[in-house]
């Protein structure tokens, strides 16, 4: 499923960023080096994997793919299953190919998922929808893949943290997620209008947005303001319980794209409901998952660095390799 690339996200951009509390969160710096390197372990690459098939709204087959990262090494790996940001707009497996491959050489069999978007008419459902049958399709394929496919971690950025924030507070019982890595991710979409200056929040807040469409579905005239309860049970944190997995969340102070605020709305439910949340804020870090759209390459670096990375892979193996 490859997105038009002349469709990018509708980017609003805050002219400054409001500072998050981060009491209960853990300050580092927002620097670019030393930056993580791969090559050490072999990987096996599954490429263009078609997990299910679903229907476009013509009514036409929409296989939906996955790239699949496997370590060389003795016995069934973990699975951590990786969703590209995009703005609600593209989810494109291929990004992130290098921490992918450094979270893999650590010994996690990495899953980067296509997930369904508002191009083909989805919403937020659909794509946790699609999150749930990759993970049962690895499930099923575990000892073709070499898979232990009963330690799952879910891993997004910026949309595809919204995405995966879903999935672990409100999976069904059969998906058995352990772990749940928040990278950016937005949570409350009416409150991420609220740290925008007023004419931003206009724009944000116009009828028909892709963030209006992932919530309401497509062709909508709603804004985001216009059904507050519809937008409310679009949140993550609305479904977090005291069975809620682990998660550890990251974001820029920097971020004009996601305020730094949402996933600190996310952390602060998690604790509430006495789940581990653990929350690092790189000082100065921008959004790094479209860097490349908003012509900003160093926006990327502090994200691959070997202390995120370390951190990620820490936090991996204290929940899948227990």
């Amino acid at each position: 499923m490859n997105a038009d690339p002349q469709q990018l996200p509708e980017l609003v951009l805050a002219r400054s960023v409001a500072p998050s509390d981060t009491s209960t969160s853990i300050v580092v710096s927002g620097a670019s080096e030393p930056q993580i390197r791969t090559g050490v372990v072999g990987v096996t690459a599954h490429t263009d994997v078609v997990y299910v098939t679903r229907q476009d709204a013509d009514g036409a087959d929409l296989p939906m793919r996955l790239d699949l990262l496997v370590p060389q090494t003795p016995g069934p790996q973990p699975v951590v299953i990786f969703l590209p940001g995009g703005g609600f707009v593209l989810a494109n497996k291929e990004a992130a190919l290098q921490r992918r491959t450094f979270v893999a050489e650590a010994g996690y069999a990495v899953a980067s998922v296509e997930y369904r978007t508002v191009l083909t008419g989805a919403t937020y459902r659909d794509a946790v929808a699609d999150v749930g049958s990759a993970i049962r399709f690895l499930r099923a394929h575990a000892a073709e893949f070499g898979l232990d496919a009963a330690n799952v971690a879910v891993w997004g950025e910026s949309a595809g943290g919204y995405v995966a924030s879903l999935v672990g507070t409100s999976q069904t019982t059969d998906l058995g997620v352990r772990a749940v890595v928040n990278q950016f991710g937005v949570s409350n979409l009416l409150k991420f209008v609220d740290d925008f200056a007023p004419d931003e929040q206009q724009a944000l807040l116009r009828p028909g947005t892709a963030a209006a469409r992932f919530v309401f579905g497509p062709g909508t005239n709603l804004s985001l303001a216009d059904d507050p309860e519809a937008v409310a049970a679009a949140d993550p944190a609305r479904y977090v319980t005291d069975q809620t997995p682990p998660f550890l969340h990251f974001h820029g102070s920097a971020d004009n794209v996601v305020p730094p605020r949402q996933s600190l709305l996310l952390h602060t439910a998690l604790l509430e409901h006495g789940v581990e949340s653990t929350r690092y804020v790189l000082t100065g870090a921008r959004h790094g998952d479209l860097s490349a759209v908003l012509g900003d390459p160093a926006a990327a670096l502090p994200w691959s660095t070997e202390e995120v990375l370390g951190y990620i892979t820490g936090f991996l193996g204290k929940h899948l390799h227990a």
